[in-house]
């Protein structure tokens, strides 16, 4: 069965996407792009949760991209079992999923290249969650999350 990223953008993120879907292919990824595709402006949120929502059904890893991937990631993380993580470095790419089981990856495309971001994609698709300890913590946010007062 084929790895699978769930892919979205606003106008922002629009040309950082354009650089990065070839990678992923090139990687063996399938990929499911939900993002605009076009230069007018919209509402970032709108993309972040319908990425957000298909993470979170277990099925996959998601990609969100717009100005600085901060937008995104508010966003996504309102979502219950979404753990987006906006990443500027690969050393951060790989702390997100070795140590917080990050599933959605967030980038800025106004505020790194392209080169550096297909690294960090690269790190983060490439690494495991390495459990232990870390599975600790991911359970008392979990726990936080399912007493949340906002929680339906």
């Amino acid at each position: 069965m084929a790895r699978k990223v769930v892919v979205a953008n606003d106008h922002a993120g629009l040309e950082l996407k354009r650089e990065l879907l070839p990678s992923l292919a090139e990687w063996g990824w399938q990929v499911e792009d939900l993002g605009c595709q076009g230069a007018e402006s919209v509402d970032y949120p709108d993309f972040a949760l319908a990425v957000a929502g298909r993470v979170a059904q277990g099925e996959e890893v998601g990609l969100l991209l717009c100005g600085t991937g901060i937008g995104m990631s508010i966003a996504a993380n309102k979502v219950a079992g979404v753990r987006a993580a906006l990443c500027a470095d690969t050393y951060s790419a790989w702390a997100a999923r070795a140590h917080n089981d990050a599933n959605v990856l967030c980038l800025g495309g106004r505020v790194i290249g392209p080169e550096l971001a297909r690294e960090i994609l690269r790190a983060f698709l490439n690494t495991d969650f390495e459990g232990g300890r870390h599975q600790r913590r991911l359970d008392k946010i979990a726990r936080a999350e399912e007493a949340s007062p906002g929680r339906r």
